[in-house]
């Protein structure tokens, strides 16, 4: 069957992967940015591949062995990322299915379906790989909860229309957090675009001030988010780690093979040689993790140690080969994302990866503790 369905993708994939995205998306607006993002979800999601890792009362349930087929076939045909939706289809849909009230679920998983766009409001100023240490506070006031504070490095806040948000709503540390749903066209709310390296503003801060949530937008129990906020996190394990090594492999380091077909240095074949052996090892862990039952305690972590630096060798190599002439694509970045095909800007892209989700340093940590037994 799976072969079946490999050729289906494929051709699917002939009729339908615009050729010209790459050159089209270089230096757009944000409003031509969203636009395109918004028209290929829904064409993915005509042909049943938007969510395939959804249940199938929601539109998904195709089996992994599929799903991953899925992913190397967009990878191998330079499918567009879906980077607007990314959240909503992965985080704020995990944590719906695994904690959301049937109201919940009913209202958002839709309307996901629909383009409803969203964010993520983990991150504070003074709390990113120690979140257990946020200090945005939720009062409650009779129906509702007021709720005042900041959040930073939250992805595409500028064109959300929901957040996921943590707030302080009791004790210190991890026993006093809620998780909220947030409406986005709240009074209160200010988001502010970060401009970044690349010259992209994809990160956003998010500004707080008396902002009421109804109580209804709750998920989980009161000063229970921080085991909910687990569903959100598992959200970015699986295949969501095997679709970003499927493109970095089959994708990133195609383009990379291209970039030094001309070279006869053997110093040059050698990196090549290493980082393929390096991608091989983990798309096959990766391929582990989504077939495994009962996935290890720090098997995530070392996916997603491995797969960040890797990409910061295998930019950093592509950068030092097409050298300084790729500086000019600095002008015209690609927005949300590292896949430009310009090294240099890529390069410089690719350090994010290594903080979001939890920095290498904490990732080394679970390992160690988690994964080695290691004393704290």
């Amino acid at each position: 069957m799976t072969s079946d369905f490999r050729a289906h993708v494929r051709d699917w994939c002939r009729a339908h992967v615009p050729g010209d995205w790459r050159r089209a998306q270089t230096g757009a607006s944000d409003e031509e940015f969203v636009r395109f993002q918004k028209e290929w979800f829904q064409e993915l999601r005509e042909a049943g591949f938007a969510v395939p890792h959804w249940p199938s009362a929601w539109g998904g349930g195709m089996p992994v062995a599929d799903q991953a087929v899925l992913y190397q076939e967009f990878a191998a045909h330079d499918a567009p990322r879906l980077v607007l939706a990314f959240v909503g289809i992965h985080h704020a849909a995990s944590t719906l299915l695994a904690a959301g009230t049937d109201a919940q679920r009913h209202r958002h998983l839709p309307a996901i379906l629909d383009g409803e766009i969203w964010a993520q409001g983990f991150s504070e100023p003074g709390a990113g790989s120690d979140l257990a240490a946020l200090t945005t506070s939720a009062r409650r006031k009779g129906d509702a909860y007021v709720v005042n504070g900041q959040k930073c490095w939250a992805s595409g806040a500028a064109h959300a229309d929901w957040c996921l948000l943590l707030a302080r709503t009791g004790a210190p540390k991890r026993q006093g957090i809620s998780y909220f749903l947030m409406d986005m066209r709240t009074p209160g709310i200010d988001v502010r675009p970060t401009r970044q390296a690349t010259g992209e503003s994809h990160f956003c801060e998010i500004f707080l001030d008396d902002v009421v949530i109804p109580a209804a937008n709750l998920v989980g129990p009161e000063n229970g988010g921080w085991r909910v906020a687990q569903s959100t996190l598992g959200a970015e394990r699986g295949m969501t780690m095997l679709e970003l090594a499927e493109r970095l492999g089959t994708g990133g380091f195609r383009r990379l093979l291209d970039l030094c077909a001309p070279l006869a240095d053997p110093l040059a074949q050698d990196r090549l040689a290493a980082l393929e052996i390096e991608i091989t090892g983990l798309r096959a862990l990766c391929a582990d993790l989504v077939a495994a039952d009962d996935p290890g305690p720090a098997d995530a972590s070392i996916v997603k140690l491995l797969y960040s630096e890797l990409l910061q060798r295998m930019t950093d190599f592509g950068a030092e080969i097409a050298g300084l002439a790729a500086h000019a694509e600095l002008a015209k970045p690609l927005s949300g994302g590292w896949e430009s095909g310009a090294w240099v800007l890529d390069f410089i892209g690719s350090w994010e990866w290594t903080i979001p989700g939890g920095t290498s340093e904490i990732q080394r940590t679970i390992i160690g503790e988690r994964g080695l037994g290691l004393p704290r």
